[in-house]
């Protein structure tokens, strides 16, 4: 039959006017580009990779064999048929057996072999007659064979097949065989993968990290716990620890990432755990232990004392590492109807009271707080409600070039309509966060934003403004960002250029090769890229030349003292001049008054944005604003 995978190959590789590396190389990276495609199934990257390999090497068949080792037997998975662009239903194919045979064994220390020549080929092949009587009965001349291994197991062969006469194979040759043995490899490793993908999804979902189960699985585990005490009369108590994993310190590049530290953390505390004491990984910087007996307050205690105790011995290789740890105790109410979700929330509520005692500390829940715990869920609520129906709006804040007295840009800034107050995001945006709406904002925001820009008007000088959009420490995270990023420029038909993403710089200090791999990508897509609120954070300014980013917004609390504060005047001067050397945009947040844009102006920095040029504005005031020439 034709072949069904021709067309997902993309451009064939040329066989005659290349070099054979530069085939290869080809040949290797158009087969990556397909066989990672979330949609490639095993079947379709086997049949991929026996095409490309019967192209790049110029055989007649490719085939695929999987070693069945119980059975000590290769049984064909996959053939192609290269002069006719056939793949053969593998029912109708072959099944040889190697009792007695050593085959596979001539594998164990090469990355491929010429089966037919007895000197390279795997000893003992040459006796066997079933191999020979394959090689007889499909006229193989030569057979170039590669070894299919995922973690040191011998899962089978790759045979690249060449009938009509001998051929002696290059040394590039048999590299590249070895190369389609890995990518075989890949196929079998992605279904293992996918399937364990599958189990995970059946199972209550674990922490992939730590390996702990997750937030999902905790609460499910303590509402059963509170149906059962809410008949016997008990106490549960739900301990949340909480991790501070830099302690407001910039770390080295050379420490290990967050998700690493809390899978050793995870480690430790771990030895706290036990029958009637169950642990998860409830937030990406927290745990909860839910304990079923020691529920007495002095008891739990102890025990959160020895939770702060086991964190603190830990011993780590770099000395610049220096945790901060808070835990919070919540106990349910004997024979109350208690909520699941309510007492994990009381215990990090807790949690983030002892954090502000102190950087090794613990807090117990008050009783007297549920108000404001169940006003906060309320609020939750009714931000829900206000995004399911549509209260919320985008308006924009320009920036102005206040020595060319042009307007060059607007940052896109949330506002909620609740009646007739227009609530800044200042006021929610954190509760947003907590509860995991921010995602379902932040991308309402972009698209919004996108669509609204597409419509301004190029200003006074004759340019279109950039629009600039803030992107969360969780939207940063999501690996969906970037794709996200696409559809915005795309449903709204604005050009990349003129989108600027702004990032946080305490966001790109928590990992920092996590930030630039972001970062890069988001770069590639053509958009801009800035730090905003740059200083507030605990980043050194030499690692910033590492960033790929354009623009550098220096946040408001600098400029607020100038030019009256000689200190902050120096910092803004300093960061002015090293963005300036890296060839990086400076912006001025926060500036109200003429003597701030002097003295801005007088260190050099061009760009700013303020309620001295313009307060936030509707779409119909901005592109009115936009498209007026200033005075």
């Amino acid at each position: 039959m034709p072949s069904v995978f021709t067309s997902r190959l993309g451009a064939r590789v040329a066989t005659d006017a290349q070099s054979s590396e530069a085939r290869f190389t080809r040949a290797l990276v158009g087969l990556t580009r397909s066989i990672w495609h979330p949609d490639c199934t095993f079947d379709t990257a086997i049949g991929l990779i026996c095409e490309t390999a019967a192209e790049a090497l110029q055989v007649d068949r490719v085939n695929v064999w999987h070693y069945e080792k119980d059975g000590h037997q290769l049984r064909c998975i996959h053939a192609y048929f290269a002069p006719r662009g056939d793949h053969v239903n593998v029912d109708d194919w072959e099944t040889i057996s190697l009792e007695g045979d050593d085959y596979m064994a001539g594998f164990e220390h090469v990355r491929a072999v010429d089966a037919t020549n007895s000197e390279s080929r795997p000893s003992a092949a040459e006796s066997h007659s079933e191999l020979e009587a394959y090689l007889e009965r499909h006229g193989i001349h030569a057979l170039l064979d590669a070894p299919v291994r995922v973690e040191g197991e011998m899962l089978g062969v790759i045979c690249h097949e060449f009938t009509g006469r001998a051929r002696q194979w290059s040394q590039e040759e048999i590299t590249f065989a070895g190369s389609m043995g890995d990518y075989v490899a890949m196929a079998y490793e992605t279904v293992r993968r996918r399937r364990a993908e599958q189990e995970i999804q059946r199972l209550l979902l674990h922490d992939a990290s730590t390996g702990l189960p997750n937030r999902d699985y905790m609460v499910e585990r303590v509402a059963q716990r509170l149906a059962t005490s809410g008949v016997s009369g008990a106490v549960l108590a739900v301990v949340h620890v909480r991790i501070d994993p830099t302690d407001g310190v910039a770390l080295p590049a050379a420490a290990p990432t967050v998700d690493e530290m809390m899978a050793e953390i995870a480690n430790a505390l771990r030895q706290n755990a036990g029958t009637d004491v169950e642990l998860a990984r409830v937030r990406a910087d927290g745990f909860a232990f839910l304990l079923a007996r020691h529920t007495g307050k002095a008891s739990t205690v102890r025990f959160a004392e020895r939770c702060l105790a086991t964190v603190q011995a830990m011993e780590w290789s770099l000395a610049e590492i220096s945790l901060g740890v808070a835990v919070g105790i919540a106990f349910s109410e004997p024979a109350a109807d208690t909520d699941a979700r309510v007492l994990m929330r009381q215990s990090e509520a807790a949690a983030d009271q002892a954090a502000d005692r102190g950087k090794f500390a613990y807090e117990v829940f008050d009783l007297d707080r549920h108000d404001a715990l169940v006003a906060r869920l309320k609020f939750e609520r009714a931000l829900r409600d206000a995004f399911e129906n549509g209260e919320f709006e985008v308006h924009y804040q320009p920036e102005f070039d206040a020595a060319a007295r042009q307007w060059l840009a607007a940052e896109a800034l949330l506002r909620w309509r609740d009646g007739n107050r227009l609530v800044a995001a200042g006021e929610f945006i954190e509760i947003a966060e907590s509860c995991g709406l921010i995602l379902q904002l932040g991308s309402w925001v972009l698209h919004r934003a996108c669509l609204d820009a597409a419509q301004w008007p190029a200003t006074a000088g004759g340019a279109y403004p950039t629009l600039r959009v803030n992107v969360s420490a969780r939207q940063f995270d999501d690996d969906n960002l970037v794709a996200e990023v696409a559809a915005a420029l795309s449903g709204a038909g604005l050009p990349p250029q003129r989108l600027c993403l702004e990032i946080t710089e305490s966001t790109l200090m928590r990992d920092m090769d996590h930030a630039i791999s972001v970062l890069r990508q988001l770069k590639a897509t053509g958009v801009q890229v800035a730090i905003d609120d740059f200083g507030t954070g605990y980043g050194s300014l030499v690692y910033f030349k590492r960033f790929p980013v354009d623009v550098l917004k220096i946040d408001r609390s600098f400029v607020e003292g100038m030019p009256g504060s000689a200190a902050e005047s120096a910092i803004v001067a300093a960061v002015f001049g090293l963005a300036e050397a890296l060839g990086i945009e400076v912006v001025a947040e926060g500036v109200e008054r003429i003597e701030q844009q002097h003295a801005l102006q007088a260190i050099g920095v061009r760009r700013m944005q303020g309620w001295l040029f313009a307060k936030a504005m509707d779409q119909a005031s901005t592109c009115s604003l936009m498209g007026a020439a200033c005075e």
